[in-house]
């Protein structure tokens, strides 16, 4: 983990700040504006780009995708530069938790994967980049989102104990537990042959 070098203060402003950032629905906000439905009661539920793509809406959710991941990304960035790396990361783990438990949906949100990835790249982009590869290659050959979600959480961590120094460690293990958390449900459908594949649409 980065060297702690923020005082309580701004850490818990940055951990607020990620955390109203990252619960801003997103998915829920481009379903309505493009009168989708309500994305509760479309495919798995979920507020993601995933579920939003099975409305058949391809522009909503890439927009979805991009401003899911901008999230994370944006909340690094600034805290980056207008404070360290503790409160980047502090902040970015917030915006992922924000995404995954909004105060204004009841804590149930998205699974947080768009979110992870725009972390990811903005802690580091090389790893973010891995993280991406390992994505599609996983997505392109299995044809689920929620596996290739798996597999990436999973390798990452390891990946940055043997290239880096380890400073993003410890934020990408925390990372790895919820996803898997969030996944549990897809888990369980991928060990019986239930998962819905990517494009599939709601019926």
């Amino acid at each position: 983990m980065p060297d702690i070098e923020s005082t309580y203060l701004v850490l818990a402003l940055w951990a607020v700040i990620g955390y109203l950032a990252g619960s801003i629905p997103t998915g829920m906000i481009f379903a309505r504006l493009m009168n989708l439905g309500n994305l509760r009661e479309i495919g798995s539920g979920n507020i993601g780009a995933t579920n939003v793509l099975r409305t058949g809406n391809k522009k909503a959710a890439a927009l979805t995708l991009l401003f899911d991941a901008a999230k994370g990304a944006i909340v690094v960035l600034i805290a980056s530069q207008l404070a360290s790396k503790d409160a980047a990361q502090l902040g970015g783990l917030m915006a992922f938790l924000g995404h995954c438990f909004p105060v204004w949906l009841r804590f149930k949100g998205g699974k947080g994967v768009a979110t992870y990835f725009g972390i990811m790249l903005a802690v580091n982009w090389q790893i973010g980049l891995i993280a991406c590869a390992i994505w599609l290659f996983v997505a392109g050959v299995s044809r689920y989102s929620s596996l290739a979600a798996l597999v990436t959480a999973g390798w990452i961590p390891l990946v940055i104990g043997f290239i880096t120094t380890g400073e993003m460690f410890l934020l990408s293990a925390a990372l790895c537990f919820l996803i898997y958390i969030r996944h549990w449900g897809n888990i369980m459908r991928l060990r019986k042959g239930a998962e819905t594949k990517i494009g599939a649409k709601s019926t």
